[in-house]
């Protein structure tokens, strides 16, 4: 009797120790799987979220973009480019109008406080000089084309006379094509070169 109760025992004991093992693996297989479970749900909110957010980004982007460019006065970098009437309006605003001589043959004459010296190579006291090519000779030549406004390369120049005092003159000259003729008042700045100073439009060319 005693040996049967030993082992009935020990069965016991045993069921009792599988219970708890199958428990306990249980319990693991509930955690495992509420953890796959639950990373498999996070994962695809990620997924959904990030390209949402995306997406966001590059609407707004979009309509800024439009924003700008429905901006009045906003123009493409290819439309920078300044149109040239555009500059002769800027050319014509600087000029100022003033009383033409005696002179019938002026048509209108200005001034432009905007005038500046052309420089100058040369050094030391100055003496006007008249004769062609010299140095002298050539800026008053860049003088006259700054003030009438035209290329030098192509400007005509008819006459280059004396201003009526030893550091001034006149000159004039034809654009390229001789549209216009131009009588130029230049007078010598010191260290600086010449500079423009009046400008009368002809009628005719007198000097040609």
């Amino acid at each position: 009797m005693g040996s049967r109760f030993h082992q009935r025992d020990q069965k016991r004991k045993l069921n009792k120790i599988y219970n708890i093992a199958i428990t306990v693996v249980s319990i693991l297989i509930v955690i495992v799987a509420a953890t796959i479970f639950l990373s498999d749900d996070d994962s695809p909110e990620k997924a959904t979220t990030e390209p949402k957010q995306i997406t966001e980004k590059n609407q707004k982007k979009a309509e800024k973009t439009e924003e700008k460019e429905d901006a009045p006065g906003v123009e493409d970098e290819d439309s920078e480019a300044t149109d040239p009437t555009d500059e002769e309006k800027d050319k014509d605003a600087e000029l100022v109008e003033v009383e033409a001589s005696g002179d019938s043959n002026v048509e209108k004459a200005y001034t432009s406080e905007n005038w500046q010296p052309v420089g100058t190579e040369q050094s030391g006291e100055h003496a006007t000089s008249f004769e062609k090519d010299s140095v002298d000779w050539n800026e008053m030549r860049q003088a006259i084309a700054a003030g009438a406004g035209v290329d030098e390369g192509s400007m005509k120049l008819w006459w280059l006379q004396n201003g009526g005092s030893p550091n001034t003159a006149i000159g004039t000259a034809s654009d390229g094509n001789e549209s216009q003729t131009y009588r130029v008042h230049i007078e010598w700045v010191d260290g600086s070169g010449w500079k423009p100073v009046k400008v009368e439009e002809l009628k005719v060319n007198d000097k040609k």
